[in-house]
Parts: C-alpha cells; sequence; structure tokens
C-alpha cells in the first residue's frame, strides 16, 4: 500500500502500542520520498489523524507539508496547525523521528517570524524543547531557537526559566554557541550581567577549530558587560580558549578593546568622545545602547574607587571628582548605588556629607548558611558529575587513539633509574 490512503490507514493501526510504533516507524521511513513527492496534496488529511494518538505519523506528514514556500497566508494557518501538534503530540513517538521534529519546530519559528509574531511561538516552544529533551541536563538543538524567540518577543523572564538548568550534553557544537550567545543577550536584557558574563564566557572560550562570527560577537559583548559589571576588562583571554580565538578575537575587536582602555582610563570626556567618535559602528552591531551603559557605568565605578581610599566624603566633592554636574546629581548616584548593593554608605542630609560603609554582611544569618549549603551541595553534584565524565572520556577508544597519536611514548623500562657503576 504505497498510496496515501493506504499510509494512512496504517498509521491509525499502527499507533497503540510501542512495538506497533515501532513497526510503524520502518514503514514510515520507506514512504518518505513518496510523502514529500505528495506534499501538496497532504494537508486535508491531517484532519484524519489525531496528533496526541498518531504522533509519529503525523509528524511525517507535517514535515512533508511544510517542506515547500511558505506564503503569509500558508505561514498562518500552518502557525496554528504547528503550535496544536506541538502541545499533543507524545514525546516518546516523536523521538524516533527527532531530525523531522526539529525540522517541523525550525519551521514554526520561520513563519512566526515571517508573521512578525515571534510571541505566539515562544510557550509552544518551550513544550518542543522539553519533549524533545531526555533530562534538562540535555541541550537539544531548539533550545536557541527557543531563546531566539523569547528575545524578539522580549520575554526575558521566560528565557531565563531555561538557562538556571546546568547543561551536561550537546548535540552540535553550533547549538551551544547559539545557546550561549542568545543567553548571553536574554540575561543582559534582564540585568543579570553576572550570569550574562559566564555564558558569553562560555562561546569565547569554547573548543573550535576556525574562528566563527557567534564568538566574535559574543566578545564584543563580553568587553562591555566586564565593564559596566566589573569596571574593568582582563585583555588576556584564559589559557584554555582555543588557540584561534587567542590569536584572532582582539584584533576583530579593536573598537571595544580601545574602548575598554579608555574606560580603564576614568576619564569621562575622553571616553564620551571616542564613543561618539565610533557611534556608527557600535550602532551597526547593534551595540550602542550597551555602550551609552558603559559611558554611565563609569561613574559608579569612579564613586567605588573613591570608598577605597575615603572614609567620609562631601556630594560636592563627589561630584567634582567623578565629574558630575551637581551634589544632587551624586546624591542620586550614590543613594542607587547603595540600593543595589554595589556600595555601603548613609547619607547626611543636613551637611551633604556621604560615610562609607564596610560590608554589613557577617555570613551567619539561615538564609546565608542556606545559600552557602546549597552552593556546596551543586559543588557536590557537579564533582561527583565531572568524574563520570573523566572516567568515560578515558575508556573512550576514539580518544585513547588520538591522545596515543599525539603523546609521545616511553618505554620506561629501556632507561636505567640509576646511574650505571663502572668497575675498575
Amino acid at each position: 500500500m504505497n498510496s496515501v490512503e493506504g499510509l494512512l490507514t496504517q498509521i491509525q493501526g499502527l499507533s497503540s502500542t510501542a512495538s506497533d510504533v515501532l513497526s510503524l516507524q520502518n514503514v514510515l521511513k520507506q514512504a518518505d520520498e513518496s510523502l514529500r513527492a505528495e506534499s501538496t496534496r497532504l494537508l486535508p488529511f491531517l484532519d484524519q489523524l489525531d496528533p496526541s494518538k498518531h504522533s509519529l505519523g503525523y509528524l511525517y506528514f507535517l514535515e512533508a507539508c511544510t517542506a515547500g514556500p511558505v506564503t503569509t497566508e500558508s505561514a498562518s494557518s500552518f502557525v496554528l496547525i504547528i503550535a496544536r501538534f506541538i502541545s499533543s503530540c507524545v514525546a516518546e513517538q516523536i523521538r524516533l523521528a527527532p531530525d523531522k521534529f526539529i525540522s517541523v519546530c525550525k519551521r514554526f519559528k520561520d513563519q512566526l517570524l515571517l508573521l512578525e509574531e515571534p510571541l505566539r511561538g515562544v510557550a509552544p516552544m518551550l513544550t518542543a524543547v522539553r519533549k524533545l529533551q531526555f533530562s534538562t541536563e540535555h541541550l537539544t538543538t531548539l533550545h536557541p531557537e527557543f531563546l531566539l524567540l523569547c528575545l524578539l518577543a522580549k520575554c526575558y523572564k521566560t528565557g531565563l526559566s531555561i538557562l538556571e538548568e546546568d547543561i551536561f550534553e550537546v548535540d552540535q557544537p553550533r547549538d551551544l554557541y547559539l545557546y550561549c550567545y542568545y543567553g548571553g543577550m536574554i540575561c543582559i536584557g534582564q540585568k543579570c550581567f553576572r550570569k550574562a558574563l559566564e555564558l558569553l564566557h562560555n562561546v569565547v572560550t569554547a573548543p573550535m577549530s576556525t574562528i566563527n562570527a557567534i564568538a566574535v560577537e559574543a566578545y564584543k559583548k563580553y568587553i562591555l558587560v566586564s565593564l559596566i559589571h566589573h569596571g574593568q576588562l582582563s585583555t588576556s583571554l584564559p589559557k584554555y580558549a582555543s588557540g584561534v580565538a587567542q590569536r584572532n578575537l582582539k584584533s576583530l575587536c579593536l573598537s571595544y578593546i580601545e574602548l575598554a582602555n579608555s574606560y580603564n582610563n576614568g576619564k569621562i570626556a575622553d571616553l564620551e568622545t571616542y564613543v561618539q567618535a565610533n557611534m556608527e559602528k557600535f550602532g551597526s552591531d547593534n551595540n550602542l545602547g550597551l555602550v551609552k551603559q558603559v559611558v554611565s557605568s563609569i561613574y559608579k565605578r569612579n564613586i567605588q574607587r573613591l570608598t577605597q581610599t575615603y572614609l567620609t566624603l562631601s556630594l560636592q566633592d563627589i561630584a567634582n571628582t567623578v565629574q558630575l554636574n551637581s551634589p544632587k546629581e551624586a546624591e542620586m548616584h550614590v543613594l542607587q548605588m547603595i540600593q543595589d548593593g554595589e556600595i555601603y554608605a548613609t547619607i547626611n542630609q543636613k551637611d551633604g556629607m556621604v560615610r562609607f560603609l564596610e560590608d554589613p554582611e557577617l555570613y551567619k544569618t539561615c538564609e546565608m548558611i542556606e545559600h552557602i549549603d546549597l552552593s556546596i551541595q551543586r559543588l557536590m553534584t557537579l564533582s561527583k558529575k565531572l568524574t563520570v565524565m573523566d572516567e568515560l572520556i578515558s575508556c573512550d577508544p576514539l580518544y585513547l587513539g588520538k591522545a596515543g597519536r599525539e603523546r609521545q611514548r616511553f618505554d620506561f623500562d629501556d632507561f636505567d633509574s640509576v646511574p650505571q657503576r663502572f668497575n675498575i
């Protein structure tokens, strides 16, 4: 039964048990070419299938239906069909054809972008990620697609929910690059600069044989976020970064390195002049908003430097030293920094004096002890994971073969462990 009608009958009859579904999988693989050839007339047949019962068969039909060019009119109908399928499908069935499920979900994303309605895809794509995942430690190809929709729809909090999970399994290196890059941008949107730095750092230091555009763009944002969050930038990459990244990234991001050098001088006028001169460059990189935050943060960094030198200082002196327009503006900056926990200080409203204080945290509250305990538990879990991964890699034939070719081997039995004795 090679006809579409015959295949439909087989799908309806072989979707009840796990063994039947496996048999159906073989049938569908053989019929894949014929389905593609009949793609223009498959859409009406979807009404005869229940996505919650016939998930695998429905997926094959849906993938063939959406393979051709899509217009705005057809995108509107396909978006509804795919969203309903993602919501209803059985995870165990769609995992038998992960490539087709990923293909359908990517087309779903493309159709939403064509309609300029990314918000409609956020919830369905999150569901798709969960159904494709074997565990929360598994990074799928759909993770970056979900984060991109969150970015475009400005649903940053929804994107953060998936970024809090520890990842240990990755299908493709590109998935990791995009996941960390989009994730870093979402964290920037939420002002979670520490997490953003972690994710962008992962892109920059990830293994790579050739430099890629994702790493270059990630490094530009990494520089800017480092200045905003830490007030400084270490221009040398860590030793575990690939040689390709260490040789090429700085030269490809010279404007940003020079911006960091200007920032480190602490002279606001010079920094503003440099930004003004390179406004077009930063704008074309879509980093102008971050650059403006860098300029704004230099006032905070200069105030923080004052806390290392003075115990008390007037608002007028702070305004003069940090190059603010008035004591009132200095007061607003100091108050905001106190509120954000960036400095510890009190302001005497009568005489306009600021008193800088030590960190009041004594690390003995119940909340702090619980926080430390959770951190220890997480580190212990991570240590066990690393031990298991190390044992698996050390037994992997591919790794052993590669390590054996690259490592110079010595047979220590060929060498004397003590100097030879001479008989006179």
